[in-house]
C-alpha cells in the first residue's frame, strides 16, 4: 500500500470536514447524492468523449496503482545483470541462454534473448527502445485522462449549481426555501472542485511518477544487456547501472574498475 497516497487523501478530507464543522457546519449539508450524480456523470461522460474507450478503461484500472504499488527491486535486478556479465565474460555470451529461465521481467528476457542470438548491440538497442517508446506513448495517455477529468469536473459542478438555482427560482415566494435551495445548489460546485483537486489531478501526478520509475528500470535493464553484449567490464557495468538507482557513482570505484 502507498501510505503517502492513502494518508494524503485522508488528511485532505479530514482537514476540510473538520474545518467546516469548527465553523458550525454539518456533514449533512454537503451530502447531496444528486449533486454527486451530476458531477460524476458529467465528468465521466466528457472524458469518455475525449478518449478512446480502451484508454478510458485502462485509466480506470490504473487507479489501483495510485494506492497500491509493488516496489521494483532494482538492486536485485542490478546484481542479476552483473552476475550475467561475469558469466558472459568467463564463458561467452551464449552461456546466458541457460539463464533466461531465471529472468522474470519480459522486457529484460527479450533483450537477453536478442543478445544471446548474436544480434548487433545497435540493433538490440533500436528494437528494445522502440518497444519502450511505444509503451511510453500509451502510458502517458493514462495520466492525461485524469488531468482532463480534473479540468472538466469544476465546470460540470458549476452546471450542477446553475441547475439547482433554476429550481430555486421556482420557489421565490418562500424565502426560507430559497436560502436552503441556494446552499444545496452550490454543493455541486464543491463536489466538482474537490473531485478535481483531491483526486483527479493528484492521481495524474502520481501515475506520471510511477511511469517514470518504470521507464528508468527498463532503461537500466537495456543498458545492462547492451553493456554485456559490448564486453564491458562487470565492475564498470555495476557502476554505470548504479547511476540509474542513485544518480551518481563513486569515482574511486570507477578507477578500480578500469
Amino acid at each position: 500500500m502507498d501510505i503517502g497516497s492513502i494518508g494524503g487523501i485522508l488528511l485532505a478530507v479530514i482537514g476540510i470536514l473538520a474545518g467546516m464543522m469548527i465553523e458550525g457546519g454539518q456533514i449533512g449539508q454537503i451530502t447531496k447524492p444528486t449533486a454527486a450524480m451530476i458531477v460524476l456523470g458529467g465528468t465521466i461522460g466528457a472524458v469518455m468523449l475525449q478518449f478512446p474507450l480502451s484508454i478510458f478503461i485502462d485509466a480506470l484500472k490504473s487507479i489501483v496503482r495510485v494506492f497500491l504499488t509493488k516496489a521494483a527491486d532494482n538492486e536485485t535486478v542490478l546484481k542479476q545483470i552483473v552476475g550475467f556479465a561475469n558469466k558472459a565474460r568467463k564463458d561467452g555470451i551464449v552461456s546466458l541462454d541457460g539463464e533466461l529461465k531465471s529472468v522474470q521481467d519480459p522486457f529484460m528476457k527479450q533483450a537477453l534473448m536478442l543478445a544471446v542470438d548474436g544480434t548487433d548491440p545497435n540493433e538490440v538497442r533500436k528494437i528494445m527502445q522502440l518497444e519502450l517508446d511505444n509503451k511510453a506513448a500509451h502510458l502517458e495517455k493514462i495520466p492525461q485522462v485524469f488531468e482532463s477529468a480534473g479540468g472538466y469536473s469544476p465546470t460540470v459542478g458549476i452546471i450542477g449549481a446553475v441547475i439547482g438555482l433554476i429550481q430555486v427560482m421556482q420557489h421565490l415566494d418562500d424565502i426560507t426555501e430559497v436560502g436552503r435551495g441556494i446552499a444545496t445548489a452550490f454543493v455541486a460546485t464543491i463536489y466538482g472542485v474537490a473531485f478535481a483537486n483531491l483526486i483527479c489531478l493528484p492521481a495524474a501526478g502520481k501515475l506520471k511518477i510511477r511511469n517514470h520509475e518504470e521507464d528508468m528500470a527498463k532503461e537500466m535493464m537495456l543498458e545492462g544487456v547492451i553493456s554485456i553484449l559490448e564486453g564491458m567490464n562487470p565492475r564498470m557495468i555495476e557502476l554505470k547501472l548504479r547511476t540509474y538507482l542513485h544518480g551518481h557513482g563513486d569515482p574511486t570505484e570507477a578507477e578500480g574498475a578500469k
